[in-house]
């Protein structure tokens, strides 16, 4: 793409999420931390669910990789988000916010795709138990991660031709802490209908199948644990599903606040909160979820400290 031919703009300006500096001090601490739990417990989870050999199996295949897809959609984001915290002059250039909007683009509807995947497993394994191996293959579960990826990818390949073939000849200042579709394309001086009809069309399509997917198989998951007589039996079917409802409630939560509201200054102060919990807390809060909800992530992990003792005694002693 001829980027010195479509815009007379070669870098934007964020207005990031504050302009009082004491309170930047603070958010910088606090998203720092976010940030380094965040690459932590993802790259600690993809760890145990690929060498522990009671999480071979689905479930855990596809939580290490929305691990691995958290992992990099955080970096697309705090790490900028970081610097400019910590600067008195929030810019990014015109190719920098490209790329950045296309990975969080891409890798926001990859998530959203591993999570209605992550729901359709359940949807096997709770209402058909007897076939669940032999519907769940090592080969289909590698299919639906791929699907998943090349669809995200792909839709953020034609969004991002729209948004930034368009013309920037104008303002660019971006009132938002990172590059996004509404602020970027309200500096446009094109007309923007056919772009924002596309982009539209494609979050649509990738948003309602992705919650549909859910919706619907969470729907004859209650009908099935309802046909189950024994309270435990129903509680154990319950538990395995548990971490994935928190999960995709957050992840879906923060997308609705962050997007489905009308352009005001209020909002604005309303989406970025919304944005942050999107973006920033979210792939933290997923691994958190699934290590203390999950009773055999929960227990690998208290044996894994275990094992470690002796050794941190030892170094202790030594």
């Amino acid at each position: 793409m001829d980027v010195t031919n479509q815009t007379t703009v070669v870098e934007f300006v964020f207005s990031g999420l504050t302009d009082n500096d004491i309170l930047k001090s603070v958010l910088f601490i606090l998203f720092l931390h976010v940030y380094l739990v965040t690459i932590v417990a993802n790259l600690g989870l993809v760890a145990i669910v690929r060498t522990t050999s009671t999480l071979q199996n689905p479930m855990y295949y596809f939580l290490s990789y929305l691990s691995l897809v958290d992992i990099f959609y955080s970096s697309t984001i705090t790490p900028k988000m970081l610097v400019d915290l910590s600067c008195w002059k929030n810019t990014i250039s015109f190719e920098g916010c490209a790329l950045q909007f296309f990975f969080y683009a891409a890798l926001a509807a990859t998530e959203s795709f591993l999570l209605s995947t992550m729901s359709y497993d359940r949807y096997v394994a709770i209402c058909h138990p007897l076939h669940y191996v032999s519907i769940m293959t090592k080969k289909k579960c590698l299919s639906l991660v791929l699907v998943s990826f090349s669809i995200g990818f792909l839709q953020s390949s034609v969004q991002i031709c729209c948004i930034f073939s368009v013309q920037y000849c104008g303002s660019n200042f971006i009132d938002h802490f990172y590059c996004d579709i509404a602020p970027l394309l309200k500096l446009s001086c094109s007309n923007t209908f056919m772009c924002d009809m596309v982009i539209m069309s494609l979050i649509g399509f990738y948003g309602i199948s992705s919650l549909s997917t859910i919706l619907i198989s969470y729907v004859f998951i209650i009908v099935s644990i309802l046909k189950i007589k024994s309270a435990k039996g129903r509680q154990k079917a319950f538990s395995t599903c548990s971490s994935h409802i928190i999960c995709a409630s957050v992840f879906y939560g923060s997308v609705f606040l962050t997007y489905l509201h009308s352009p005001s200054d209020d909002n604005v102060r309303e989406s970025k909160v919304a944005a942050v919990i999107y973006s920033v807390m979210t792939p933290m809060l997923n691994p958190l979820i699934y290590s203390l909800r999950n009773q055999e992530v929960k227990k690998v992990i208290v044996q894994v400290i275990h094992n470690l003792s002796p050794f941190h005694t030892s170094l202790k002693n030594g």
